[in-house]
């Protein structure tokens, strides 16, 4: 089952955030946690902070092992934008745009191994095809 948390509006750009979104997608949810944790980055404590929503979220519908439960999806999307305008020389005006983003974090439970898919960037092991004989 999948656990889910969202932060709307966060009021950091999300190329700062996704440096740390890719740090911990796919990973355990405690050592995402102790990761995150340690990170002196605003967006680190953001993305902390979302984590472990979907961390409380999970415990409270009773998940039965929460401790052994992945980062399965951790994405972060654009906003809108605040725009303002920066005077400059010669009654030119520069824009400024203050960016924010939406923070989303998924956690679920660890694929099977039996019946796993393999990750991105893994290779199927996959028999090479016989060569036709020559006669």
């Amino acid at each position: 089952m999948d656990y889910k948390a969202l932060h709307r509006f966060a009021d950091v750009g999300p190329r700062k955030i996704r440096l740390f979104a890719d740090l911990i997608r796919g990973k355990n949810v405690d050592e995402a946690l102790q990761l995150l944790r340690f990170y002196p980055n605003r967006s680190a404590k953001l993305l902390l902070a979302v984590v472990q929503s979907a961390y409380g979220n999970a415990d409270d519908r009773e998940c039965p092992d929460p401790d052994g439960l992945i980062v399965s999806e951790c994405r972060v999307d654009g906003a809108p934008m605040f725009k303002r305008i920066q005077p400059r020389a010669r009654g030119t005006a520069f824009q400024i745009k203050r960016r924010m983003s939406h923070i989303h974090v998924t956690l679920s439970d660890p694929p099977e191994e039996a019946g796993s898919v393999p990750a991105r960037g893994e290779v199927a092991a996959v028999a090479a095809p016989e060569p036709a004989p020559t006669a």
